[in-house]
């Protein structure tokens, strides 16, 4: 199965960089996952919840962010494994200021199924894929949007990032 497109976040691409590879922030924005838990250098155990119709189940596995180029690309991998298949999916995310506000995030990634999963057929995953990667981006605008209106512990460090000062 294979995935790619683009979302425009309004953020500056350090900031939405510095967002992702906060296993914290990615963890609550990205569909499915219910922990991410940090081993070691770019290393993350993960455990997830994925719904795919009527095929569901738990997955647990581990991720690795490769050829980092910080704040433009990087390369994550990932293997999972759950009662109802196994998921080995790589992909690349470039990071690409549009302004001093936006970013556009460029999306491209393979995913090899088994299992029940790989039985579901293409034809749902691929839409299982699109409608997780949009509420992934939709996630993130809301992470974003939080952080921009001051609703947390982070308001100043992504203001600075914004505006290089504190917020008064």
């Amino acid at each position: 199965m294979h995935l790619d497109g683009s979302h425009t976040l309004n953020a500056p691409a350090e900031a939405v960089w510095e967002m992702i590879m906060d296993p914290e922030v990615l963890a609550k924005v990205t569909p499915g996952v219910k922990t991410l838990e940090a081993l070691g250098d770019d290393k993350y155990k993960a455990t997830s919840h994925i719904m795919m119709g009527a095929v569901n189940g738990l997955f647990d596995g581990e991720m690795e962010v490769l050829d980092k180029v910080a704040p433009q690309s990087f390369t994550l991998k990932m293997t999972m494994n759950g009662k109802i298949g196994t998921v080995i999916a790589q992909g690349q995310l470039q990071f690409k200021p549009l302004n001093a506000l936006q970013t556009e995030v460029i999306f491209s990634g393979d995913a090899q199924l088994s299992g029940t999963l790989a039985r579901t057929g293409q034809r749902v995953m691929g839409g299982v894929a699109k409608t997780m990667t949009r509420q992934f981006f939709k996630s993130l605008e809301k992470q974003i949007a939080s952080l921009q209106e001051g609703d947390g512990p982070e308001k100043g460090k992504f203001f600075k990032k914004l505006f290089g000062k504190q917020p008064e």
